[in-house]
């Protein structure tokens, strides 16, 4: 992948029911700005080529706030899950060669310096899915990152379907892919929904990569705090005295 190849997907149809506000969650303002602003700078700053973002819950008031972003809008109705949302955009990339990045709306802490050393891992690993994972101290709601004896990721299991052990793994991926677009969207239209959701889970593309005999990394990222996802106003506070102590350092 060159860097001329980027191009990004943000997941940002959610209802965000815990926010408890009448606004789309992605624009709950951080620091007065949405926070959708943040994870669509970033994708800008990094030299994506492309920024579609996925919306759904109060689709119209998303676009407006964003019309002048120079983003592609794709519909996710109704709402089945992450990899039902990446479904929804592939029409715009049938003709495109390169990798797809994979962004979260409401986890708008993630830096430039971060995503740049995520995308020279998985062009120097020359990988088909390349997960970003992190090791907050409590992994709590956060899918679970699997690996076999030798290091290698072997799937990525959610929280509600963790069984034992994998309770108990603390590297959790942090909803940041990089993938390779041809196999992204042939991976997608097989995932079946057997979860306790209910929903297509786009992590389970890594299982379906490593049946195939693909390519699977994970880029472990140091700091957890860049990949808090803001789904409570106690979050969104936490959210912002981190960013205002970033401005301030």
């Amino acid at each position: 992948m060159g860097k001329d190849d980027l191009r990004t997907i943000i997941l940002a149809a959610g209802k965000g029911k815990r926010m408890g506000s009448a606004l789309p969650k992605v624009l709950n303002p951080l620091c007065g700005r949405p926070m959708l602003a943040y994870v669509v700078e970033c994708a800008r700053q990094i030299g994506s080529k492309q920024v579609v973002i996925v919306v759904g819950h109060q689709a119209r008031l998303v676009m407006e706030a964003f019309s002048s972003y120079n983003v592609t809008f794709v519909l996710q109705v109704p709402q089945l899950g992450t990899g039902h949302a990446v479904l929804q955009t592939e029409d715009l990339f049938l003709h495109h060669e390169g990798s797809v990045l994979i962004l979260c709306g409401d986890v708008p802490l993630i830096r430039v310096s971060t995503l740049e050393a995520f995308c020279e891992y998985h062009r120097s690993r020359e990988s088909h899915i390349t997960i970003m994972t992190t090791c907050p101290e409590d992994p709590g709601s956060y899918g679970r990152v699997v690996r076999d004896d030798n290091g290698s990721v072997l799937k990525i299991v959610e929280a509600s379907d963790a069984q034992g052990e994998e309770r108990d793994i603390r590297e959790v991926n942090t909803g940041i892919f990089l993938v390779d677009t041809k196999f992204l969207f042939r991976a997608v239209r097989t995932i079946q929904p057997r979860n306790v959701q209910g929903e297509y889970y786009l992590t389970d593309i890594v299982y379906i990569a490593r049946k195939e005999g693909l390519k699977v990394e994970a880029f472990l990222a140091e700091d957890p705090h860049e990949f808090i996802g803001i789904n409570t106003q106690e979050d969104l506070v936490k959210a912002e005295m981190i960013l205002k102590g970033r401005l301030n350092s």
